[in-house]
Parts: C-alpha cells; sequence; structure tokens
C-alpha cells in the first residue's frame, strides 16, 4: 500500500481530525524518536543447571539456535549456545559463562542478543582509545581500535542501539589487522541531540557519518570500508551515496538494512500494538514527522548509486525489514551486491543465530579488500 493511499484508507475508517493525529504520532514515535534498548523475549524458567549446561522451559526463544545472553533481574547475564537436547521436559543449552549474578532453578530470564557488555577491553579483551568526530553539531564519541592496515571499518550501530551492538565483529577485523572505529551519531548518549529530536533514517545522520570518513583519512587510513545495521546501514548508503569523500569508500557492509521504509515503519507500528489502519497511519505520521523524500529513499534501495562491492546480510524471518527489499537489491545489482542469508534469524540478530559463518563470512569477504 503507498502512502497516499494509506492516507485515504486511514482517513476514512477512523476519521479525519484530532484522532487521526493523535493515532498516527502514537504509532510513529518509537520509530521516530528511538532510545536505546534490549531486543527481548517473553520470560523463560530456569529448570536446572550444572557445569557448562542448562535448562530452560521450552519456548520458541530457548531453542534459537546461535548464542544468546539470558538476563534476569538485579542485573543477572550470562551466555549460552547450541542446543544439547530438547523434549517435554525444557530445552538444554551449553552454558558459556555467567558474568553477573547467580542463576538458580526457578529463575525467570530473558534471552536478548546482547551477548557482550561494556566496551572492547572489558567485552574482549581488545586495546582501545576514546576518539570524536567533528559533527556539524559537535562532538561525536567513538572507539578507536587500532590496526596495520591502510583500510579503516567505520561501523555504524542501528536505532534502539548503542556501540556494543559492535562489539562482535571487533575480533574478526582484530585478526585481520584492520583499524576499526565504532561511530556515534546525532540522538545517540554523549553526542548531540537531532535539532528536532527526531531520527530522520540516515537523511541527516548520514554528515555524521561522514565526519567519521573525515576523522579517518585525517588520521592516516587510506580506504573506508563502512558497515551498518538497521537503519545504521541505511545510513551507510547513504554516506557512500552523498558524501565527498565516496572516492574513498571501497566496500560496504549491510547487516538487516532498513530499505522499504514505508513497510519498516508499518511493522514496527505493529511491534507497539497497533494494526491494519492505525499501522498505516503510524508510517504516514512517520514521514510527515521528518519530511523523508521517499523517491531519493526509493533510489537508495535500488542501488542506483552502488560502486563498490557490497556485502548484504539478510534474513527472511527479519520483522522489520521485509526481506523482499533486500532481494531486489541484490537482483538489481549483481555485479556488486553479495546477498548472505541467514534463515530464521531476527531483525538484527544475524550474528547471534550464527557466529561462526557469520564470522567466516566476514573474514572471506574482507580479505580481497585489504
Amino acid at each position: 500500500m503507498r502512502w497516499g493511499t494509506a492516507a485515504v484508507v486511514a482517513a476514512a475508517a477512523v476519521g479525519a481530525g484530532a484522532a487521526v493525529l493523535v493515532i498516527g504520532r502514537r504509532a510513529s514515535e518509537r520509530m521516530v524518536r528511538p532510545v536505546t534498548v534490549v531486543q527481548e523475549s517473553g520470560p523463560v524458567l530456569v529448570r536446572s543447571l550444572g557445569a557448562g549446561w542448562i535448562t530452560f522451559t521450552s519456548s520458541p526463544e530457548s531453542l534459537n539456535p546461535g548464542r544468546w545472553a539470558v538476563e534476569w533481574e538485579d542485573g543477572g547475564h550470562a551466555v549460552v549456545e547450541e542446543v544439547l537436547h530438547s523434549d517435554e521436559q525444557g530445552v538444554t543449552r551449553r552454558l558459556v559463562r555467567a558474568d553477573r549474578g547467580t542463576l538458580a532453578p526457578g529463575t525467570a530470564v530473558r534471552f536478548t542478543p546482547r551477548v557482550h557488555l561494556g566496551d572492547p577491553t572489558r567485552a574482549l579483551g581488545l586495546a582501545y582509545t576514546e576518539t570524536a568526530a567533528d559533527g556539524e553539531l559537535g562532538a561525536l564519541p567513538a572507539w578507536y581500535l587500532d590496526g596495520k592496515r591502510g583500510t579503516w571499518v567505520i561501523l555504524v550501530h542501528g536505532p534502539e542501539a548503542d556501540r556494543q551492538q559492535t562489539l562482535p565483529v571487533l575480533p574478526v577485523l582484530d585478526r585481520l589487522t584492520l583499524p576499526a572505529l565504532a561511530v556515534t551519531y546525532r540522538g545517540d548518549e554523549g553526542a548531540p541531540a537531532s535539532p528536532d529530536g527526531y531520527s530522520h533514517f540516515g537523511e541527516t545522520e548520514w554528515r555524521d557519518v561522514e565526519a567519521a570518513v573525515r576523522l579517518a583519512l585525517d588520521t592516516g587510513a587510506s580506504r573506508v570500508i563502512l558497515y551498518g545495521w538497521s537503519v545504521g546501514a541505511t545510513t551507510v548508503l547513504r554516506t557512500a551515496a552523498r558524501s565527498d569523500r565516496s572516492h574513498a569508500v571501497s566496500g560496504l557492509i549491510l547487516d538487516s538494512p532498513v530499505l522499504d521504509l514505508p513497510a519498516a515503519a508499518r511493522r514496527d507500528a505493529e511491534r507497539l500494538g497497533f494494526r491494519g489502519t492505525a499501522a498505516d497511519l503510524g508510517a504516514l505520521a512517520a514521514r510527515g514527522r521528518t519530511g523523508i523524500d521517499l523517491a531519493d529513499f526509493s533510489r537508495l534501495a535500488e542501488g542506483a548509486d552502488l560502486r563498490v562491492p557490497t556485502l548484504l546480510l539478510h534474513s527472511p524471518a527479519d520483522r522489520v525489514s521485509p526481506f523482499r527489499s533486500a532481494e531486489r537489491l541484490a537482483a538489481a545489482r549483481p555485479d556488486v551486491v553479495n546477498l548472505q542469508v541467514f534463515p530464521g534469524a531476527d531483525h538484527g540478530t544475524l550474528w547471534n543465530s550464527d557466529p561462526d559463518r557469520y564470522t567466516e563470512l566476514l573474514r572471506r569477504w574482507l580479505t580481497p579488500l585489504l
């Protein structure tokens, strides 16, 4: 359904005036004002545990393949991996580590993708320095991890996340001796606020990523690879298309990119509990509140401006960004786009679903670009 059609249907079904505006604003709120949250499952109970294993009540979350964190009240945090056994009694997984708190039978936990906590040193033992890019609105804090290569990787987290989202991929970049810059942008904690308080889906944020590119080039980088998650990936696409320094971009990595904004906005409204016409109103309000140029967004999603090798990582099960938009981009630009599919993974949790495959894909794809 097109944005304009959504407006007509919404007005007919809900009625014009204040009610429409209120519903639209509520349904679009998280999309235009994202806050850092941790994607969570519903509560799952610990049934039993022992040395190197833990059994949970059976649920879709406890059966998810890959590597996940479980968190519980009072700041508890542990990491689990493969499913060792499952039956009607529960799901037994390998217990990798318990970082904080005490697990016991009966503990209610939530599965989250946040396997690593803190900064690169605390989470991974990797040395880093705090630096900042000089953005048009002010200083933009960043983590810098040194490396021997002239190519730097600039990492751009998605909305409802922060720099911790980049932590799982830092070890492979370190092994490849690639310098890495995990950046912030307007609206992030410690960074300047967006002037209107809204996220603009990369429409304005790309200039903050360009500031990070400038920092890299001014500090000794000869080329950069831009790597983004979710709307961070969309922002990376905008940067590569618009920046005066795009000549230095030698590759793009897009994890769960938002390429169909109307569909993603409707899905986000549905995650908040809005359905049907109300979800359409939320999508329409997201566009109206941010002033996004959909024609320009479509050009971006079609890959019209892509000029460098692009690794596109996506899942048919993504509940935010439709997989068909990734398929369209890959079909439109097979000369530069390499689409890798992670079946069953949700939005932004591709690494969690299969950490070994994800890491090996990165290694193999990055190696020719070194």
